[in-house]
C-alpha cells in the first residue's frame, strides 16, 4: 500500500510541478503535511542533499523523498512516478507543439503559468526559510523568534552566491562546517 500510495503522489507532482525541480517543493511539503512520511526539517536535508549531488533537483528530491519513506523500492518508485508524467506529456506535446506553438492561446498560457509557478516556489520557501531561520510557536518575546546564528550564517551565504556565484556545493560544505564549528 505505501509503494502505491507513494507512485500516486509522486505521479501526481510530476504532472503538476510546472517550471522545473523547485516545483516539486510545495509538493512535497504537502506530502509531508498529509502522510507525515518525513518532516520539514527533513525536507530541507533532502534540499541540501539534492542541490549537491548531481542530476535533476526534483528528481533527486524525490529519490530522497521516496528512499526516506519506503527505502530502496521506494526511491525506486517515486522516482519512476515523478518523471512518467513529464514522458507522457512530452511525447503527446511534441506532436502537437511545432503546429500551434505561434497560438496566441499557447503562449499566453505559458505566460500565465509563470506566476503561479513562482507563487508555489514563494510558498514552499517560507516554509523552508521559517523552519530554518525562525522559531515559531515557540519563542518567549521577539528577539526569541529569530535564530540569530542561522539568520548570519543564511545572508553571508546568499551574499557570497549572489556575488561569487560559485558551485552550490561550496556554500552547502561552508554551511555543513560552520555548523559543526558553532553548534548550530
Amino acid at each position: 500500500m505505501l509503494l502505491l500510495q507513494l507512485f500516486w503522489e509522486f505521479f501526481k507532482t510530476g504532472l503538476f510541478a510546472i517550471g522545473g525541480g523547485l516545483a516539486t517543493l510545495p509538493f512535497l511539503s504537502a506530502i509531508s503535511d498529509k502522510y507525515g512520511w518525513f518532516s520539514q526539517a527533513t525536507l530541507t536535508d533532502m534540499i541540501a542533499v539534492s542541490e549537491s549531488t548531481p542530476g535533476p533537483i526534483g528528481i533527486n528530491m524525490s529519490t530522497y523523498a521516496g528512499y526516506t519513506t519506503g527505502g530502496f523500492w521506494g526511491a525506486l518508485v517515486a522516482t519512476v512516478a515523478i518523471v512518467l508524467p513529464s514522458v507522457i506529456i512530452i511525447l503527446i506535446v511534441s506532436r502537437f507543439l511545432a503546429r500551434f506553438d505561434q497560438s496566441p492561446l499557447v503562449q499566453h498560457a505559458f505566460y500565465g503559468l509563470r506566476p503561479a509557478v513562482c507563487g508555489l516556489i514563494a510558498a514552499a520557501g517560507w516554509s523552508v526559510i521559517s523552519g530554518s531561520l525562525l522559531h515559531l510557536g515557540t519563542a518567549d518575546g521577539l528577539l526569541a523568534l529569530f535564530n540569530w546564528r542561522a539568520i548570519l550564517l543564511f545572508g553571508a551565504l546568499l551574499f557570497g552566491i549572489l556575488k561569487f556565484k560559485k558551485h552550490p556545493v561550496v556554500y552547502l560544505s561552508i554551511a555543513a562546517l560552520c555548523g559543526i564549528v558553532f553548534g548550530m
